[in-house]
């Protein structure tokens, strides 16, 4: 979990993965982008929990467990590159809006994922975090790394602030 915060920002990824591991990037500590060994998929096969997925929400609520995971966002298509191979994502994020109350007005928004070269969302509504996202919403939040589904290598992580209206 990086040490500061941010909002609307643009974020720049560089990772590698062996074969069938898992991983993440959560943009806010909220909104999961999914990093998992997807090559060889066709685009048909891909899910929300697929590289590149906006990962799903979850409701511990619900009695069935089919029915607890929702609003999961599957990649445009499959832009994985083999086990070992270094990967790129560029991600742009519109952070949630909340009034002078504390108040949340407007969902945090994917304006694009970009997986090497490759466009996969395009102004993405989240209304809420994903499973494994931190709790409650806020205006800023860190960038948090899940590594504990496999290894993941990364290389460079840049994080810009951004401004999006």
């Amino acid at each position: 979990v990086s040490a500061d915060s941010y909002g609307d920002l643009e974020l720049e990824v560089e990772f590698m993965i062996p074969k069938s591991s898992n991983s993440g990037i959560y943009v806010m500590g909220r909104y999961e982008v999914q990093i998992l060994d997807s090559f060889g998929k066709s685009d048909a096969e891909m899910k929300h929990g697929d590289c590149g997925g906006i990962y799903e929400r979850w409701d511990d609520t619900k009695e069935k467990k089919e029915e607890k995971g929702f609003e999961g966002t599957p990649p445009s298509a499959n832009a994985s590159a083999a086990p070992g191979t270094w990967q790129t994502y560029q991600i742009l994020f519109r952070a949630p809006r909340f009034d002078t109350n504390g108040e949340k007005i407007e969902n945090a928004r994917f304006l694009k994922v970009v997986h090497n070269g490759t466009v996969l969302h395009e102004n993405v509504e989240v209304t809420g975090p994903n499973r494994g996202g931190m709790e409650p919403e806020v205006a800023e939040g860190p960038i948090k790394i899940q590594g504990d589904h496999g290894p993941v290598a990364f290389r460079k992580l840049v994080v810009t602030p951004r401004t999006f209206e």
